[in-house]
């Protein structure tokens, strides 16, 4: 009799720790359920779901006239402050100037390239007569402006440079608002918010500069 009361008791003993184990197992699960909401992870269906979302999204024909358009624009602009490197006697200022304008827009035209490439669009319209004249861009220079610049001296070039970037400059801030207020393609509409916040500062300091020669 004794033995059968050690045995129940023993028993019972073992139902109320299993019982107290699941619970807080049931309570630890809870708990980090709940961390995770309020920390606002999101789970892997949820992350590839986002993704494939950012993923589908199609230019449209502003997005490819923004790539197209901006590639001959920025390659100018290298190609201007390439000359101005080159020469002796151009102050400093502008020297460095022209070499963050040069290295900002080279990995633009990159992947302005990309882009139309990933959308199977040229990089120039098929259609001549249907496309855009690029020499009549905003802000695109001459052939005989670009000759100006490339035959000014030093001092009289980094005037005639700062002068001309700056038209230079307003014609791709004018290009990028219309990406932005007609485009389709996220990062083709944030690249172009980029360039007109990058440009417009660029600007300013360049008329700073001017008022101080």
């Amino acid at each position: 009799m004794n033995r059968h009361k050690i045995m129940t008791a023993a028993t019972a003993t073992v139902a109320v720790l299993g019982l107290a184990a699941c619970t807080s197992d049931e309570t630890d699960t809870t708990h980090d359920t709940t961390s995770a909401v309020e920390q606002g992870t999101s789970t892997p269906g949820e992350s590839a779901t986002t993704g494939a979302a950012e993923g589908s999204a199609q230019p449209s024909e502003a997005d490819v006239m923004f790539a197209r358009m901006m590639i001959p624009h920025h390659q100018q602009a290298v190609e201007m402050s390439d000359i101005i490197m080159a020469k002796d006697g151009v102050p400093g200022q502008v020297v460095e100037l022209a070499g963050e304008i040069a290295s900002a827009q080279g990995p633009e035209i990159e992947q302005l390239t990309t882009w139309l490439g990933q959308w199977g669009e040229p990089t120039q319209p098929e259609d001549s007569h249907g496309g855009h004249d690029m020499s009549e861009m905003e802000g695109m220079l001459s052939e005989q402006e670009l000759q100006e610049l490339a035959n000014a001296p030093g001092p009289e070039a980094a005037r005639l440079f700062l002068e001309q970037m700056i038209t230079h400059h307003e014609g791709a801030v004018a290009m990028a608002e219309t990406e932005v207020a007609d485009g389709t393609y996220p990062p083709a509409v944030d690249l172009a918010r980029s360039i007109i916040n990058t440009q417009q500062q660029e600007i300013d300091t360049m008329r700073q500069m001017l008022d101080s020669m």
